[in-house]
Parts: structure tokens; sequence; C-alpha cells
């Protein structure tokens, strides 16, 4: 992530892709190509978005987000994205639209090449649309691009859609509409050390704060550790019912791991799948069994998509 800083870019003219991008899906992805397309034309592409989400610094609630802000930096720079500017939106909040695009926009990034989305809104009280923005940027003499809805199953994408898909458990779904798997990195903490009892250890990890929660249940996921090696995992996203839990928590057992201590560490757990609902056992034993058939199934998922590119 850049500072926003008038000297470094001032000389440079630009491609701007403007907007919070949470998830980076399919259609903000064409948001972003479009920048980058313009390198081609001698242009720099940058990302112009905020550190905080609009609609919750706004006290409307987002229901967490789809991506951490450093998954969103990561894939930015590996679409392309060169420099990407993440301010805090309670500086510019106030800013009315007319001089957000005339003042940082054409001002401080020099921008010869702007791209949104068709429902893009800037400036105080969101008082700018397209259409200002169009008005605006011909007055300057800067082409203006705007994208237009991208379809799924006659769905609009949004990051609406996909939160609503993650809460009910269609990771399948909503991970063709990200264009990535949804997941997180978290440090691995020490748990009650019930799974390695049964035979089946498991890493624990609290989800990052904000991110959007998935169902309570047990997917199939892709596990990566900080030697760079992948496993298959069997992940519980809940509160582990059968043995008295009541704290949201990431556990997963790694059925083809066997190395040793890997607490402290960090893992990579992105979710592939549904398996079933979370579920209170009725004893230890059921839930060893279902634990094991978990896993057959999430190999499967596994090597049909994750090794595949799926």
């Amino acid at each position: 992530m850049q500072n926003f800083t008038v000297s470094e870019h001032e000389k440079l003219n630009t491609a701007v892709a403007l907007g919070f991008f949470d998830g980076l899906h399919k259609g903000h992805r064409r948001v972003i190509l479009s920048a980058v397309e313009q390198k081609k034309n001698g242009l720099l592409p940058v990302c112009f978005t905020f550190a905080q989400s609009p609609k919750e610094v706004l006290g409307k609630s987002s229901n967490g987000a789809l991506m951490t802000t450093e998954d969103k930096l990561k894939t930015l720079e590996s679409l392309g994205i060169e420099h990407t500017f993440s301010l805090d939106f309670k500086k510019l909040m106030n800013m009315s639209a007319k001089d957000f695009v005339e003042k940082i926009i054409f001002g401080n990034l020099n921008a010869k090449f702007v791209v949104c989305g068709f429902n893009y809104r800037f400036g105080k009280n969101g008082e700018g649309d397209t259409d200002l923005l169009k008005k605006l940027c011909d007055e300057n003499g800067t082409e203006l691009k705007v994208i237009e809805p991208e379809r799924d199953d006659g769905d609009v994408v949004s990051s609406t859609l996909i939160r609503l898909l993650v809460s009910e458990g269609n990771i399948r779904r909503a991970n063709k509409l990200l264009c990535s798997h949804f997941g997180f990195s978290a440090v691995i903490t020490h748990g009650k050390r019930l799974g390695r009892e049964l035979g089946t250890p498991t890493i624990n990890q609290k989800l990052p704060e904000n991110l959007a929660v998935p169902k309570y249940g047990v997917y199939a996921s892709a596990v990566t550790l900080e030697d760079g090696k992948v496993y298959c995992g069997v992940t519980n996203i809940g509160v582990k019912p059968t043995v008295g839990g009541t704290k949201l928590l990431s556990e997963t057992w790694m059925p083809d791991f066997h190395g040793g201590e890997i607490y402290g560490q960090t893992a990579d757990v992105r979710l592939l799948d549904f398996i079933r609902p979370e579920k209170k056992f009725d004893n230890i034993t059921e839930l060893k069994n279902a634990i094991t058939d978990n896993a057959v199934t999430a190999k499967e998922i596994f090597g049909e998509m994750y090794r595949y590119g799926a």
C-alpha cells in the first residue's frame, strides 16, 4: 500500500481504477483490468480505494469483508496494478464530489483514464454518480470508462450477493464469482487437544476481525503452511457444540499432514466446498466417525477443485 503523496506521481499520467473492491469479484476485475490495459498507452495503472468500508463508517453494516486488506493488496498487484492508494475514508467523506474528482483524481493522481463500476458513488453523502463523473472527465480531457453489471445465472455479481452465498454455505458459487477461494490467514493457536485424542489433530485459528462469517459447518479446504506446502483440510467453522463450545473458531484437520508442532505459525485456509452443517453429536465416537467420513469427501473435493485449478 502506497502513501498518498503528490510528489511521487505528479509527473506521471495514470489510469485510475475507482472502487472499494471488497472481494475483487468478477465485476471488480473488469474494472481493474481496464486500468491495467492502459499500460499499452503509456499510463501507470493505479487503484484508488479506502482502508475501511464506507458503508461501515457510515453506520451501515456490510456483514463482514470478503477479503482481508492484505489479500486485497496482493491480488491487486497480481492483476497488474502498480500502486494502490488506500486512504482513510473519514478524511475524505465530507469532500464535495467535484472537489474529490478535481483535486484527488485529476490533481494528485494526474488521471488521463478513469474506470469505475456502473454504481460508483463519490463525494459527500454519495452525491456524485457516473453521470457527474463523465461531465467532469470530459471537461478535463480525461477518458472515462464505466463497467456495466457482470451477471451470473441471471444475478448481478456483487459483494452483497457473495456475502449471502458465504452465509448460506454456498462456497462453491461464491468462489466462482470471486475468481478465488474465500478464506484467510491466521496464527495457529492451542486448543483443547481433543482432536489429538481422537486421532484427528487439528489446527485452531481465530477468524480475522470483520471477515464475513461462513455458515457454521464443515468444509473441504486447502491449507498452506509457512513452508509453502499445501494440504487437504477438513475445516469446521463454528462453536463445536458436541464438546460444549461457545466461541466462534476455525478448526482444521489435515489428514495427510504428519509433521511436527506448528503452533504459532501462520496457516492460510481456503474453503473449497461445503460438506455438512455443524451439529451436536450424541457422543465423541459419533463425532470421530463423522470427521473420518468428512475427510474422504474433502479429499475428493480437494483433488477435483484445488489441484486442477477450479
